[in-house]
């Protein structure tokens, strides 16, 4: 396991290509907020996390299996991993922040485009309501709590 890479994976570069190309700027990995959020975006106050299918226990995916060898320390491992995933959401949510979670397999080839475009449609017009988007949801009314509709005030 000490190769399993933490941070800057095939998937998470992948997204944050895309986002940079669309123009978004942001953070990565920053250890200021609990899970240290794959992308952070400020001026959106949107925190992305791009979770491997297996490593987050993504319910209802074909790229999620429990190992057959060692059943006992994989669940326990797993469920640690799904329940810390869990808290840090609420922390986050908590200090106003809106997460998104990007699943590994709706970057397949075949989903990719349409889940890129709907995760930058989820920050830039995604309503603020605190809620966990797990990307099975759509996207906010750009009411006027979006962050669009924010204007900077002069210190």
């Amino acid at each position: 396991m000490s190769r399993i890479r933490g941070k800057d994976t095939s998937i998470e570069v992948m997204v944050r290509r895309y986002l940079f190309s669309r123009g978004l700027r942001f953070r990565k990995n920053d250890r200021r907020y609990p899970g240290h959020p794959d992308v952070v975006l400020p001026k959106w106050h949107a925190v992305v996390f791009v979770n491997g299918c297996f490593w987050h226990m993504h319910e209802g995916c074909a790229r999620h299996t429990m190992p057959k060898s060692n059943v006992e320390f994989w669940t326990a491992k797993l469920m640690r991993n799904r329940e810390r995933d869990e808290a840090q959401h609420r922390q986050l949510q908590a200090m106003g922040w809106r997460v998104i979670v990007v699943w590994e397999c709706e970057l397949g080839k075949r989903d990719r485009r349409s889940r890129l475009e709907r995760l930058y449609e989820q920050i830039v017009g995604g309503s603020i309501d605190g809620s966990v988007d797990d990307g099975a949801g759509g996207t906010g009314d750009g009411g006027p709590e979006s962050p669009e509709n924010h204007r900077r005030v002069a210190s």
